[in-house]
C-alpha cells in the first residue's frame, strides 16, 4: 500500500522545490516525499524542512519511513504522539468543553515547564492530555469526580487510548502510572510527574483564584510550599500573581 501523499499522481506544481543547505548555502532540490538529501556542494545530509512527520506517531507504515530519517528526527518520535492523544482526549470528552479546555491548558504549561526541566515531552504531554481522563467513569460509578476516584478509573482509559495509537509499552506504562496518582506525589518522583503536577496546579489555582474561591495570600503560600520544580514555581508566579483574579 502506498501513502496517497507519496503517490505522484496527486502531486502539484509545488511538490518539487529547492531549499538552501543549512551548512553551506548551496541550493538542494527536494521531492516532497524525500526525508533527506545529500548536498552536492558540501556532502552533508540535509533534512527536508517542509516534510510533516506528524503521521509517524500513528501510521502503521511509519517504520518504513523512519528508517530513512536522521537521528535528530528519530529521537523525537514519541513527541509526535501527543497530537493524536489530544484528538482522542477531545473525542472522549465529546462536548465537555470545560474538561477539554483544562487538559489543553495543563498540556501547554506542562510543555513550558518540561522543556526547561529536561522532561521527556512525549511522556509528559500524553500524561497532561490524559491526566483527568478518569473523570467520566468516576462520575458514573461513584457519582463523584474526587481525585481518588479519577486516579482509580483513569489508568485503564488512558491505556486503551494509547494502545489504540500503538504507543510504546514503556511510554504507556509511565503515562498510566502518572495518571493513577497525579494528585498525590510520592516521596520520590520522576521529573515527568513533577512537571505535570505543577502544570495542573497552576491551572487549578488560576481557576480558583478567578472564581473567588481562594485568596491571593493562599496562592502565594501554595506557590512557595507545594510546587515540585523551580520552573513550575516561577511560571506560577508569572501566571497567578499577575492574573486578573490576583490583583
Amino acid at each position: 500500500m502506498k501513502c496517497p501523499g507519496q503517490d505522484m499522481r496527486y502531486w502539484k506544481f509545488d511538490s518539487i522545490y529547492e531549499i538552501k543547505c543549512p551548512y553551506c548555502g548551496n541550493p538542494v532540490e527536494f521531492f516532497k516525499d524525500e526525508p533527506t538529501r545529500k548536498c552536492k556542494n558540501c556532502g552533508k545530509r540535509v533534512a527536508n524542512p517542509k516534510m510533516d512527520f506528524g503521521c509517524a506517531a500513528y501510521c502503521q507504515y511509519a517504520e518504513q519511513c523512519l528508517g530513512e530519517l536522521p537521528a535528530e528526527l528519530l529521537k523525537n518520535r514519541d513527541d509526535l504522539l501527543k497530537n493524536r492523544v489530544a484528538i482522542e482526549m477531545k473525542k472522549y470528552f465529546e462536548k465537555d468543553f470545560k474538561r477539554i479546555s483544562h487538559a489543553t491548558k495543563v498540556a501547554r504549561y506542562a510543555e513550558q515547564i518540561g522543556r526547561e526541566e529536561g522532561a521527556h515531552l512525549g511522556v509528559l504531554l500524553c500524561a497532561a492530555y490524559l491526566h483527568d481522563i478518569g473523570i467520566k467513569n468516576a462520575e458514573k460509578k461513584y457519582n463523584s469526580n474526587a481525585p481518588k476516584y479519577q486516579e482509580i478509573e483513569g489508568p485503564e482509559v488512558a491505556r486503551q487510548i494509547l494502545e489504540k495509537l500503538d504507543a510504546k509499552k514503556e511510554l504507556i506504562d509511565e503515562v498510566c502510572d502518572i495518571v493513577g496518582h497525579h494528585h498525590h506525589p510520592r516521596k520520590e518522583e520522576t521529573i515527568n510527574f513533577k512537571c505535570l503536577y505543577d502544570a495542573d496546579m497552576i491551572v487549578n489555582l488560576n481557576d480558583d483564584l478567578n472564581e473567588g474561591k481562594i485568596s491571593r495570600e493562599i496562592v502565594e503560600k501554595r506557590i512557595e510550599n507545594n510546587f515540585l520544580t523551580e520552573t513550575g514555581k516561577n511560571l506560577a508566579k508569572k501566571v497567578l500573581l499577575k492574573s486578573k483574579g490576583g490583583k
